[in-house]
């Protein structure tokens, strides 16, 4: 019995390690250090709350990141999710071939968080990209997408929007288990399409749409790789969201302390507005059983 508790520690200790290592010691470790002035060469000075006062009181620059960034997530969560419910709907139907569709359409997800993605999405929306090459072809004229704050923040949000994958299969697999029977109650009683979809589909799936909604808020605030590699967060700071002057705070400016106020914040801003989720779901998610559906 005792050399079977030796094994199942032994199984578990690279993961037990890699949590206190990698994600336990830098937790704990950046909030302390968001208390301090530390430039990665010197020791870390104590300076109490002097980061969070400059922070909320001075720092313009803080401001107009946060904008953008809670402007970017209002944007992208829901086109993201209302997207990858229609594919997935679409991708419901049992059709010959449908797994090579549903095969493409996830592809995206899997390819669009990388580097070499996001370097094709800044040559493909360039002054002399295919997209205006496009546009010309068909007697539009060419837009600048980098050079406009509002079509900057539109390109990234589109590459964003792009890789709806991984929602769009969750979602599928949501559909497919809600029972056939109750659609073909609902044509029976005279139902549309629209009201089946409105009043059996969305109810019976609110759980699943719950966690893509938690999961996209959280990914969305902490988008990096797009807006760093396609715009670098100009035009004028239009795309300069929280990740990049958190970085550009701790990694090019040498202020790890203030980087780690700025990341601290970030990470109070998504658990307050997951917790604001969850205290709303009970209105609007519903679960087996639950008779409100």
């Amino acid at each position: 019995m005792y050399e079977n508790r030796l094994l199942g520690f032994a199984y578990v200790s690279p993961f037990v390690v890699g949590l206190l290592v990698f994600t336990a010691f830098p937790f704990v470790g950046s909030f302390l250090l968001s208390f301090t002035d530390y430039n990665l060469i010197d020791p870390p000075a104590w300076i109490g709350a002097e980061n969070y006062a400059f922070m909320f009181e001075r720092d313009r620059v803080f401001w107009k990141s946060l904008s953008v960034t809670l402007l970017y997530v209002g944007m992208t969560v829901p086109l993201k999710l209302a997207f990858a419910l229609y594919i997935a709907q679409i991708l419901n139907f049992r059709l010959r071939g449908i797994n090579l569709f549903r095969t493409a359409y996830y592809v995206p997800s899997i390819l669009g968080g990388s580097v070499a993605v996001a370097v094709l999405w800044r040559y493909m929306f360039a002054d002399y990209g295919v997209v205006n090459l496009i546009l010309g072809a068909v007697g539009l004229d060419p837009v600048p997408w980098f050079g406009h704050p509002g079509w900057a923040l539109f390109t990234i949000t589109l590459l964003r929007l792009w890789q709806f994958g991984s929602a769009m299969v969750i979602f599928l697999a949501a559909l497919q288990n809600v029972p056939s029977s109750l659609y073909e109650a609902a044509m029976i009683d005279g139902a549309t399409k629209w009201q089946a979809f409105t009043r059996i589909t969305v109810p019976l799936i609110t759980p699943v749409i719950f966690f893509n909604f938690v999961m996209q808020l959280v990914q969305a605030f902490q988008e990096f790789n797009g807006p760093y590699i396609i715009t670098g967060g100009g035009p004028l700071k239009a795309t300069y969201l929280l990740p990049l002057y958190i970085y550009d705070s701790a990694f090019r400016d040498f202020d790890m302390g203030y980087g780690s106020a700025l990341a601290w914040v970030l990470f109070a801003i998504i658990m307050v507005l997951t917790l604001i989720a969850f205290a709303t779901s009970r209105y609007w998610v519903f679960y087996a059983g639950d008779k409100r559906v």
